[in-house]
């Protein structure tokens, strides 16, 4: 009876140690569910930045670079589209020829013109100079936002003011709208984004090994930026060390048995 107390106590400690490292099912709050594989739908209008209204399919016809954001930002939106115009700069393949870039606002209330405002800033900064329609700001209603942001699994929600919070993290489709990688954070690897690319190009799928740091690191609301969150790794590995005592106990109670018979 107290062998199999010990086996049942193990098999929980050690589902709980999983399934606190691992994605949750259910979808979060804020932040990132992977959905690799899966399509988009690219029957979507968005409105570009010089006020027209275009469907995703009219432009996803190689493979995309695809961010979300919102264009008053005062947190992690500017530095990430920054990492990823200074990625994209330091990049040997042309944006517009070999893939093409696409940031979305999730703030329906946002216009055109400050989508057009946002493009020129970073079109003006960069070294390398891009087509127009090698990198799209656009905008759109609260419901194909919703659709969208919703099939990538990219969650966010507003703060009560008139700001958001919301993950960091770039998307990679191919030209057939297929999620084939993630990358996390607000800074690029021109390697990295180059891979991603070729993957998108291939229409291959990624998994993504920053899983384990989007599970170490969570936003902080307050100071606008990801923080460890040491509540979360104390957690796992105390389950961890746990789970492994309770091993160490049972192989010592039949070591004690064997002993006992002889």
């Amino acid at each position: 009876m107290i062998k199999q107390g010990i086996i049942l106590y193990s098999v929980i400690f050690f589902t709980l140690f999983i399934r606190a490292v691992s994605s949750e099912k259910t979808p979060p709050e804020v932040g990132i569910e992977e959905k690799l594989g899966a399509t988009i739908p690219l029957d979507l209008k968005f409105i570009s930045s010089k006020g027209d209204t275009i469907s995703l399919a009219e432009i996803v016809d190689k493979p995309i670079i695809l961010s979300f954001a919102y264009y008053h930002c005062p947190g992690i939106c500017t530095p990430l589209l920054t990492g990823l115009s200074e990625a994209v700069d330091r990049m040997d393949m042309e944006p517009g020829k070999d893939y093409r870039l696409v940031t979305i606002s999730f703030d329906h209330s946002e216009g055109s013109k400050i989508a057009e405002k946002w493009r020129k800033t970073y079109a003006e900064g960069m070294k390398r100079k891009i087509p127009v329609d090698a990198w799209y700001f656009m905008t759109g209603d609260s419901l194909s936002i919703k659709k969208l942001t919703s099939s990538v699994g990219y969650y966010f929600k507003p703060d009560g003011k008139e700001d958001f919070i919301h993950p960091a993290a770039i998307l990679a489709l191919s030209s057939k709208g297929k999620i084939v990688r993630y990358l996390f954070g607000t800074k690029f690897l021109p390697f990295d984004l180059k891979m991603a690319v070729i993957e998108a190009q291939e229409g291959k799928v990624s998994p993504t090994i920053n899983k384990v740091l989007n599970f170490c690191f969570s936003y902080d609301p307050q100071g606008r930026k990801y923080v460890l969150d040491v509540t979360k790794i104390v957690g796992a590995v105390s389950l961890f060390f746990v789970a492994i005592f309770l091993v160490i106990l049972l192989v010592k109670g039949r070591k004690n048995k064997l002993n006992k018979k002889e």
